[in-house]
């Protein structure tokens, strides 16, 4: 047999044994973490996925994602559950996924998917609410740091543009959460928008960026329902307008690099256990506790 041929017969393999045992789990709580390449490094933790992992990322993410069984946010919960005796099980999932929809997860993209399409059948083979909340009693999103390249605001306003203003995602996030209240069963939790490297991104649209993502957390989010924040912007700004240099990737790299994502993950999942068990009062936005 072909070396590619073998590598495909055992990933078919592991992918079929996969997918019959997680045919008979069962869970208390079923949690999903729809992110990109930000989410995907707070997922790991700092804990680098190993080299059949890598692989496997080649050809299917889905497959790539469970066999990353290092991802540090997925070690806590298993360590959770063992000490507390729960049964908490938490994926993830990028979305929207690079094609048909494109590599897009801005506040115009939920609201396009979400309120604008929704149903019972994907959009663009992406899942609905209506999809998502029959099978997630938690579901966890967030935006690219791209959300923060907010421009002026224009003489109109229009929910159905992309074009990234104040004005324009105000209106989508009020549309959001008004479409998030109609699965009161389910708990949501948003991470404010990521913050940049003061050498990838202009004053103006870093001061924009501070202006909109406090407006989500002291008016957007309302006492008393179903949507919770994960102050992100908050822990890489700490009370800046920008991300820290030490704590990115690189100089002009704004993704967290391991130091920063290994601290800060731990603080995520204060925040997820804490809106499970106790709606949220236990913790700050930022995941510490009161």
């Amino acid at each position: 047999m072909k070396p590619k041929t073998a590598a495909y017969t055992i990933l078919f393999s592991i992918i079929f044994l996969i997918s019959c045992g997680q045919g008979k789990d069962s869970s208390d709580m079923n949690i999903i973490f729809l992110h990109h390449s930000t989410g995907r490094t707070i997922w790991d933790g700092g804990n680098s996925p190993s080299k059949i992992t890598k692989f496997a990322g080649r050809f299917s993410t889905r497959l790539e994602s469970i066999l990353n069984t290092n991802a540090k946010l997925r070690k806590l919960f298993q360590a959770y559950n063992k000490e507390h005796n729960t049964n908490y099980s938490i994926k993830e999932k990028f979305f929207p996924k690079p094609a048909p929809y494109g590599w897009n997860n801005f506040p115009y993209d939920y609201y396009n998917i979400w309120v604008k399409n929704a149903g019972d059948k994907p959009y663009m083979e992406e899942p609905t609410l209506e999809m998502l909340t029959k099978n997630y009693k938690v579901i966890i999103f967030k935006h690219c740091y791209p959300a923060s390249n907010i421009l002026p605001d224009l003489d109109k306003t229009d929910i159905n543009s992309d074009i990234k203003t104040i004005s324009n995602y105000k209106l989508q996030y009020s549309a959001l959460r008004d479409k998030l209240h109609e699965f009161p069963e389910t708990k949501f939790i948003l991470f404010t928008g990521a913050a940049q490297l003061e050498s990838v991104i202009s004053e103006e649209e870093a001061l924009r960026a501070k202006e909109f993502f406090g407006w989500v957390t002291d008016q957007w989010d309302l006492p008393g329902d179903n949507i919770f924040i994960w102050d992100f912007y908050s822990l890489q700004t700490e009370g800046g307008i920008y991300f820290k240099d030490e704590y990115a990737k690189s100089p002009e790299d704004s993704h967290p690099n391991n130091e920063f994502a290994g601290r800060v993950v731990s603080l995520l999942f204060n925040r997820i256990i804490d809106v499970i068990e106790n709606d949220g009062e236990g913790t700050q936005l930022t995941g510490k506790e009161i």
